[in-house]
């Protein structure tokens, strides 16, 4: 029984200690949760911030053009659609500094009012001592004692009391620092949301002169439907070429692969190497480098509504990425040139393979490599065709995993 009771002692003794260390760790997780999520978000206003930048950057280029045009009109979208989200950010930061300083005013307060604690026991005891600073009448609470055990404990204690005393005005002290030190920090912080509220406030007045310029380019396109339509048309037969020729070219490539060429192949055969390039591919998927070195993302993957034309829907089997003049285009992944295509009036496309994978790179003037050269990751494999009419340079490019298109942007480094 006695062995029961002992065995049922330890194990609460044990949960209360558990559930003392769960409440003194939770505010310092809670704290460093907070720091983190802080971090981030200021990680990603830097980040949008510079593909704002960045965007403006290309529309001062597109805008050389003495027409408005529908890239303008897309990289004006995507810089749109960055401010907005920049200001959710924005907005994201001054939620967790309100977070913060309500939680910092609450510690003030606490300290606040253990502060006032500290000093009424420090003055009721200060007074004491006052009324009792005769040296005589301490000399005689000690020699009254009945005895020597008594007049020694009794010494004791006014040498403990005079340390307890010492140690509260000590307490005092790091008390108030600390309260001080927490009034700085709400004043800092206090100072950080101003600072916010001020950066959304300007990036909201700005979104809405880009919504205005948005509206001016979106009439004078409108007004253009029919030319904008003959636009389309082509980019879609260009689209269909392409894809013609990379489906031609996995045709041959399981048709190479093949060993049995009297029954009709319907998959690539991988080989050893290959099966492990496919395998690392496949195992970078969201971490492969971008295929330049700066650029946005104006049009992306699937099928959507034209910009301008809503009852129109377009599709599109890649993403298309606007960059800066001079751009060259590289490899996101080691591999094989498989083809190198030319269509007329469109560009040249490099096409390479990662085992069970392919990598498509469209609308290229220049190309540095040829069918049958082995590429490394990020090596430069030709320069980005510059369209002089509308001043913009703009990379296609396509991900397939045998005869299957793929997003882009699911593979490539967010």
């Amino acid at each position: 029984m006695n062995a029961l009771f002992i065995k049922k002692n330890k194990f609460a003794y044990a949960f209360a200690i558990l559930l003392a260390l769960m409440f003194c760790l939770c505010p310092v997780i809670r704290l460093q949760a907070q720091k983190q999520s802080k971090s981030a978000l200021e990680e990603k206003k830097k980040k949008l911030q510079q593909d704002i930048e960045y965007t403006n950057q290309l529309l001062i280029e597109t805008k050389k053009s003495k027409k408005l045009s529908l890239n303008q009109l897309l990289t004006l979208n995507k810089k749109l659609a960055d401010r907005q989200e920049l200001i959710a950010t924005i907005n994201g930061q001054i939620y967790i500094l309100n977070r913060q300083i309500a939680e910092t005013n609450k510690n003030i307060l606490n300290l606040q009012t253990d502060l006032k604690k500290l000093k009424d026991d420090y003055a009721r005891m200060i007074y004491s001592a006052y009324r009792n600073r005769d040296e005589y009448s301490r000399l005689m609470f000690v020699f009254a004692s009945v005895n020597f055990n008594q007049a020694y404990i009794r010494l004791k204690y006014l040498q403990q009391y005079n340390e307890y005393r010492r140690h509260q005005a000590e307490l005092i002290e790091l008390k108030q620092k600390e309260l001080n030190d927490k009034l700085q920090e709400l004043e800092m912080r206090k100072t950080e949301k101003r600072e916010l509220l001020g950066t959304q406030e300007f990036e909201k007045e700005t979104l809405t002169k880009e919504k205005s310029e948005k509206e001016v380019i979106l009439n004078d396109l409108q007004s253009k439907e029919k030319q904008l339509k003959g636009t389309l048309v082509k980019k879609k037969k260009d689209a269909e070429k392409l894809q013609q020729a990379i489906m031609k070219i996995i045709r041959e490539e399981i048709e190479k692969a093949n060993a049995d060429k009297s029954k009709p192949a319907t998959r690539l055969v991988l080989t050893p190497e290959a099966q492990q390039l496919s395998s690392s591919f496949s195992k970078n998927r969201g971490k492969l480098p971008w295929p330049v070195i700066q650029g946005v993302i104006i049009d992306r993957f699937g099928s959507h509504p034209h910009p301008t034309m809503p009852d129109i829907t377009i599709n599109n089997n890649g993403v298309d990425i606007a960059t800066s003049k001079g751009a060259l285009a590289r490899a996101v992944f080691d591999g094989e040139v498989t083809g190198v295509v030319n269509i007329p009036q469109s560009g040249k496309v490099i096409i390479i393979r990662h085992g069970e994978y392919l990598s498509v790179y469209a609308n290229l003037n220049e190309v540095y490599v040829k069918a049958g050269d082995k590429i490394t990751t990020k090596q430069n494999i030709g320069s980005i065709l510059l369209d002089e009419e509308d001043s913009k340079t703009e990379l296609h490019i396509e991900i397939w995993k045998g005869q299957t298109k793929l997003d882009p942007e699911d593979w490539l480094f967010r």
